[in-house]
């Protein structure tokens, strides 16, 4: 009987410590002080998740430290199966007044493996004050603008050969290097290009980036090497009160900005949804395209 009574006491205290176990809602109540997060990424499909968030403190403040640790779990009741880290990304030229009214953003790949609803707990590292935010995110089994791996619509996009440029263009100055070639005679011709779906002049959310000025100051650093840069507006005659135009339709583009990679096979090597920074377009395209 003794036996069995430290048998039942052992087992006992086994079940404690298993109620102790690090879910997700543990560690965010550990983390300190709640923070927000607003997601700069609203599509997830299953397999390597590129994910972007801005962390915005209590005062309304964006938070500026160099990286976040991020865990990601199924449910908040949960244990995370995945730990990475997010590196703070800032968007636009460095120096530029864009650069400096933009929103830095945190960036981070994670993999998972199957769609379903996910729970990420983001905790920004350094500072005087520990702080962490929690959110869901919905992961696809498919995504909803053309997948990486896939074949690029041949979109015949406009360009200056077909249009005056204040029809193709809301940038200020406009660039006439993005604006000289379609997608359809990029893939006629086998020439890697980098397409950018982004409208400059109504870019308004908080996550909401410099993407033609990014696409811009990396075209330059790969202009003897072949790669097309396109530039796309997102609005029937640049005017938002006409609606999305037929090429965001045709890419089936569910929000803006989006950047595609393509290659002289014709196919899609890489995508980011929203901001991206010029060092992260910068090595995409090194790796994928050069």
């Amino acid at each position: 009987m003794r036996v069995s009574l430290v048998a039942l006491a052992f087992l006992a205290l086994l079940a404690g410590c298993g109620s102790q176990r690090n879910t997700l809602n543990r560690l965010w109540r550990g983390s300190g002080q709640a923070v927000v997060l607003i997601p700069g990424t609203s599509e997830y499909t299953a397999g390597d998740v590129r994910m972007s968030f801005l962390v915005v403190a209590n005062d309304g403040r964006p938070v500026e430290r160099p990286t976040a640790d991020v865990w990601v779990a199924r449910s908040r009741n949960a244990e995370p199966f995945a730990r990475t880290t997010a590196r703070l990304e800032r968007p636009g030229l460095p120096g530029s007044a864009d650069a400096e009214s933009a929103n830095p953003i945190y960036v981070t790949h994670v993999r998972i493996p199957h769609a379903g609803h996910y729970w990420l707990l983001a905790r920004p590292v350094g500072g005087d004050l520990r702080i962490g935010g929690i959110r869901d995110l919905q992961v696809r089994a498919h995504s909803i603008t053309p997948a990486v791996g896939s074949e690029a619509i041949p979109s015949q996009t406009p360009t200056l050969a077909t249009a005056p440029i204040r029809a193709l263009t809301t940038s200020v100055p406009p660039d006439r290097t993005l604006l000289r070639y379609s997608v359809a005679s990029s893939l006629r011709a086998h020439a890697p290009f980098v397409l950018v779906f982004a409208t400059p002049r109504f870019c308004q959310s908080r996550t909401c980036g410099p993407v033609v000025d990014v696409t811009e100051a990396v075209q330059r650093r790969f202009a003897a090497r072949g790669i097309r840069f396109i530039h796309v507006e997102i609005y029937k005659d640049n005017n938002p009160a006409k609606g999305e135009n037929e090429w965001v339709h045709q890419w089936r583009l569910p929000s803006e900005p989006w950047i595609f990679l393509v290659g002289r096979d014709g196919r899609i090597k890489a995508k980011f949804e929203g901001t991206v920074s010029v060092s992260e377009l910068d090595s995409a395209v090194r790796r994928y395209l050069s």
